[in-house]
């Protein structure tokens, strides 16, 4: 190994190649290896029926690190919106209610509720800000800087010339009541915040959903509250589908001069002495690196592309600990028109559209998860893309793309059973609120968290590769002692959601990671 081998990075999801564009734009030799055929990971647009397009995993933008678009210049290279602030709309027995903002814009809902709604999405808002400003962050060491405590005392006292964690400064510029009441409501159950803020059933329903989307987290589970504030953003859809994001980014990593090849799955880590000094791919050829970026999740990365034999018996031990079983489905609908959703106006239609009526709805829906049970009545999180994108079906028909909220990945009676049954009840649900629905079905595709652990090469198939919980979260994700993106072996750093921030189609961690590769590997 040399100053002028490579970095390679394992996975040309969208925080690899976000890696791999900083790290060109510095001047170093980088080549990413992905094993699909096309990069993106599971942020990618594929077909599932003649002509129908999708995308395949994640399919709303909301938390896109503005700075990577800035310096990559993402709009320059492709990255357009067919639609940005889309609107919830959520679906119950009644009249919908359309949730734009801290505003109800339609819907039965009281004056009293209207206004507590806005101060609860305001101060939520407020917080997951906070949230967000750590993602651009290398999470702290443990150890280092102050507490809480000691931090107010220092401000008490006027005694601000100390350098207290940026985190914490954030928090005091919060405001002290707002610090008591993120202390207050952070590990809470999102169902009791809600049942003591609110009156209107199919509002705290839809509020609810935020706190468990994509977890394996009822409204009653202690953290839903927290999870919530993940996804304290604006939606969008990209023109083109999530694999317009990652095509922009890999146009800005080859531009800078990154080397991207696709159809290349790594074997495992060359590790020479106490130092992972390059990979093999499982063609057998291998590759020197000066360093080895992992954008696959830290199971695969630690446990399978290096060996437990490298690590040491507590991380190992903490390693296979970490959650990580998804416990969501995506189904995919190819339609011959667009469906009559019961209530909804038609210019409602192509906005983000749920299945989440009520608290005891959700709270019943995740019930079976808890016995590897799929729900019969699962929550839904709908869009119709084609509606602003038609470029993604034929003229007159359109594509339908729904999480499905619960199915476990290590379902009882196993999927090969399960799917069926799971786009059976899904349908069912749909068929609820647009009856037709059926008849308009031309194609489907049911990916379970089985299909996209092999789709995608995510170990248990959850799409932010680990649960999002506080014992989970930045200095403590995925582990301590991998959590500051290098890994507890010389060579090897990780830049995929199984770092700090997690998932979502952020880049934040690809960014953190290659600013601590450039900080550690020599040019």
């Amino acid at each position: 190994m040399t100053d002028t081998a490579p970095v390679v990075i394992v996975g040309g999801g969208h925080n690899g190649l976000v890696c791999a564009a900083y790290l060109a734009r510095a001047g170093r030799r980088v080549i990413v290896l992905e094993a699909a055929d096309q990069v993106g990971g599971a942020a990618v647009t594929r077909e599932f029926a003649p002509g129908f397009r999708v995308s395949s995993g994640a399919h709303l933008l909301y938390a896109l690190d503005p700075v990577v678009v800035r310096d990559l210049k993402l709009a320059s290279h492709g990255l357009g919106f067919a639609r940005s602030g889309l609107c919830t709309v959520s679906l119950g027995a009644g009249e919908p209610l359309v949730l734009n903002g801290t505003e109800v814009l339609a819907g039965e809902v009281s004056a009293a509720d209207r206004a507590a709604f806005g101060e609860y999405v305001a101060r939520q808002r407020r917080f997951g800000a906070l949230l967000a400003r750590q993602r651009g962050r290398i999470p702290a060491r443990l150890g280092a800087g102050f507490s809480v405590v000691r931090l107010f005392a220092l401000r008490a006292n006027n005694r601000t010339t100390e350098n207290p964690a940026p985190m914490l400064l954030d928090l005091l510029r919060l405001g002290r009541a707002d610090v008591r009441e993120l202390l207050r409501t952070g590990t809470m159950p999102i169902f009791d915040l809600l049942d003591d803020r609110l009156a209107n059933p199919q509002l705290k329903g839809a509020l609810a959903l935020d706190g468990v989307l994509g977890a394996k987290l009822g409204p009653r589970s202690g953290q839903s509250f927290f999870t919530s504030l993940q996804r304290a953003g604006a939606y969008a859809l990209p023109r083109g589908g999530m694999g317009t994001v990652t095509g922009a980014l890999a146009v800005a990593a080859r531009a800078a001069g990154a080397d991207i090849r696709v159809s290349s799955p790594v074997a495992r880590f060359a590790v020479r002495g106490d130092r992972v000094a390059g990979v093999v791919l499982e063609s057998g050829e291998e590759i020197a690196a000066s360093a080895v970026v992992s954008n696959a999740d830290p199971k695969t990365t630690f446990l399978q592309l290096l060996g437990a034999r490298h690590l040491d018996a507590e991380f190992a031990r903490r390693l296979l600990n970490f959650r990580s079983l998804g416990c969501a489905a995506k189904l995919h609908l190819a339609l011959d028109a667009l469906p009559d959703f019961r209530g909804v106006p038609a210019d409602r239609v192509g906005e983000r559209l749920i299945v989440a009526p009520d608290l005891a709805y959700v709270e019943s829906a995740f019930n079976p998860a808890k016995y590897r049970e799929f729900s019969p009545a699962p929550v839904l999180e709908i869009t119709i893309p084609s509606l602003h994108d038609p470029g993604l079906a034929p003229r007159g028909k359109h594509v339908l793309s729904a999480v499905v909220q619960y199915a476990p990945y290590d379902l009882a009676a196993g999927w090969e059973s399960g799917r069926h049954a799971l786009e059976k009840a899904t349908l069912d649900v749909l068929a609820r609120y647009a009856p037709a629905i059926r008849e308009r079905v031309i194609a489907a595709q049911l990916l379970t968290p089985v299909d996209l652990e092999r789709e995608f090469r995510i170990t248990g198939g959850h799409w932010h590769h680990g649960e999002l919980a506080l014992d989970q979260y930045m200095m403590l994700r995925p582990v301590p002692g991998a959590a500051r993106y290098a890994a507890p072996i010389g060579g090897l750093f990780l830049c995929g959601a199984g770092s700090h921030p997690g998932g979502g189609v952020m880049g934040s961690a690809g960014r953190n990671a290659a600013r601590v590769v450039l900080g550690e590997v020599r040019g």
